[in-house]
């Protein structure tokens, strides 16, 4: 079954760029405009359908994960692993992006001219300059129900650290509730089945509406900046998956099959957490164990985002470019550290990576409106960034799983008590 679903997923991608090209080569522009704001509902329903599993699955997964973990040490042991790799990744991925910008210069072929200025007002009331107020505002929850019915993750993770820490010290008599959180997590998990059968048809609307309305030929223009972004994910999916073969050997070729399916439907919705709950099944299936997976992905989500960091390195610096703006290395080296800081916690946020490209900017004193420059080609880039978060995400918790000892032979089940 997740075969056919993965082979359904890319015949929905092909038919939904060919349909997207159909449509803006032949319709009229009010047409093409009602046809894909009508045929984006369809990515639409099934982004929506994710994101009212999301909270729920989170809390109960992590609350469970960082209970059976057992006492304080072993969370902050399993915790530090994982943190170790989250910065590490995170500092590589925008070190990447920082060394391809300086050394091929894309944003000197950027034209001025070409700004989607409409969409730039659209992402400037999203954003606001950065404040130490407003990064503790976003990270520490002021009611754990605001938190989930805004699906904002880091905060219902840090809610859930709390409780998984309190559970586990109250011993047996916390266990029914960690009992009714498994169930809990267990029927969700079950939910994840029939939410992605939907995934095809999400897919073909997400590109239909976004091929109608751009047309291919966006692509002649922004070829250049594309080619050398794709070259940066490229290069980044070379460094983690050698760090995988290096720490898993050949089960890292097991680990990428086991993806393939979640991975495409990130690419191709642009949406991490559109597969956040199948990621959670798929790492289970593969062996790691089901404690750690409940405590590593959803921390991953807020922390460990390869892609995107790479991406905000990237196009700052491409912005800078295209306005002349010369940035000495210890400026970019700055940039480079707020960005480590102000990415945390904007999984759950559309095109999160861009409002805080734009927030960066403001931050450096590069024209905030240089955002729409690179806007009209952002949704192709958002495909691939949203698929490196992905693997990068399923890497560290398998990683972390092995040096715990806790990674079991493929195809084996897990039982914990």
């Amino acid at each position: 079954m997740k075969n056919k679903l993965t082979i359904y997923i890319l015949i929905a991608m092909v038919l939904g760029i060919i349909t997207g090209y159909f449509v803006h080569e032949t319709a009229a522009p009010e047409t093409i405009t009602s046809f894909s704001k009508n045929i984006k509902l369809l990515g639409t329903i099934f982004i929506r359908l994710v994101k009212t599993i999301i909270a729920p699955l989170v809390f109960s997964t992590l609350v469970v994960g960082i209970a059976k973990l057992g006492d304080l040490k072993t969370v902050g042991r399993v915790g530090g692993k994982a943190m170790l790799w989250f910065i590490s990744a995170s500092l590589v991925s925008l070190l990447v992006g920082m060394v391809l910008v300086n050394y091929f210069q894309p944003g000197s072929y950027i034209d001025l001219s070409q700004a989607d200025n409409a969409g730039l007002k659209d992402l400037m009331g999203k954003t606001s300059e950065f404040s130490l107020q407003k990064f503790i505002e976003h990270v520490v929850p002021a009611s754990v129900f605001e938190a989930m019915a805004t699906n904002e993750i880091l905060q219902i993770v840090v809610f859930s650290i709390f409780f998984g820490v309190a559970a586990a010290n109250l011993g047996p008599y916390s266990k029914p509730v960690i009992n009714a959180l498994d169930i809990v997590a267990h029927i969700i998990l079950k939910i994840v089945g029939y939410v992605m059968n939907f995934a095809p048809f999400g897919v073909f609307g997400t590109l239909a509406a976004v091929v109608a309305d751009k047309g291919l030929g966006i692509f002649s223009f922004y070829f250049i900046y594309f080619g050398y972004f794709v070259l940066g994910i490229a290069v980044l999916w070379v460094l983690l998956c050698t760090v995988g073969y290096i720490i898993l050997g050949k089960r890292m070729n097991g680990l990428l099959k086991t993806i393939a399916s979640p991975l495409l439907v990130a690419f191709s919705t642009t949406s991490s957490e559109a597969v956040f709950p199948k990621l959670t099944e798929e790492l289970e299936k593969f062996g790691c164990k089901k404690s750690i997976v409940s405590f590593i992905l959803p921390l991953g989500y807020s922390f460990n985002l390869d892609g995107s960091m790479m991406y905000m390195t990237f196009a700052s610096l491409a912005i800078a470019q295209a306005y002349g703006i010369h940035m000495p290395i210890g400026e970019q080296i700055t940039m480079l550290l707020v960005l480590m800081l102000t990415s945390k916690g904007i999984a759950g946020v559309p095109r999160a990576s861009l409002i805080i490209v734009l927030a960066t900017c403001a931050m450096f004193k590069i024209p905030p409106e240089g955002v729409a420059l690179i806007l009209p080609i952002d949704h192709f880039c958002d495909m691939f960034r949203t698929g490196t978060n992905v693997l990068g995400n399923a890497l560290a918790t398998t990683v972390v799983s092995k040096w715990e000892g806790e990674l079991s032979e493929e195809g084996a089940v897990v039982m914990e008590s």
